[in-house]
């Protein structure tokens, strides 16, 4: 087995000008965002990557359920919405908190397709994106 190098990166959390790097090989080029222990840090400090890599990964969770699950009963299809999909919306949703209408209404849009697919209808019973925020962020501050 060979390993592969990881060439350098750097991302600068700053808006004032140029500060090239040096490395054994030469100028270290430059990243816009990176991963870091599960979350994206991007150079602008914003959460748009994150919102977007979490709504990619939920979407294919999502689709692969709708796959599998195509001819399982409400029960079933609830179980695994529960079990599969929603921890990986609810991720570091205590310390990522969304403020932008846009990147709400987006992981909104994935637990309504996915109220469709389990119910068959527009309005469960189901907490809503916001409610659960509301209750991690209380518990992160009593954690505190």
């Amino acid at each position: 087995m060979r390993a592969v190098p990881v060439t350098p990166r750097q991302v600068m959390f700053t808006v004032c000008g140029q500060c090239p790097s040096l490395h054994a090989e030469g100028l270290i080029p430059e990243a816009s965002s990176c991963k870091y222990l599960g979350i994206i840090l991007g150079s602008d400090l914003s959460w748009a990557d994150q919102v977007n890599y979490t709504i990619k990964k939920t979407w294919k969770a999502l689709h692969f359920t709708m796959r599998t699950l195509k001819k399982g009963n409400i029960n079933t299809k609830c179980l695994a919405y529960m079990s599969l999909v929603r921890p990986i919306i609810a991720n570091g949703a205590a310390c990522w908190d969304l403020y932008r209408e846009g990147q709400i209404g987006a992981l909104d849009r994935m637990q309504k397709k996915a109220i469709k697919f389990a119910h068959h209808t527009s309005s469960p019973n189901w907490e809503t994106l916001a409610s659960r925020k509301k209750l991690s962020r209380i518990c992160a501050l009593f954690k505190a």
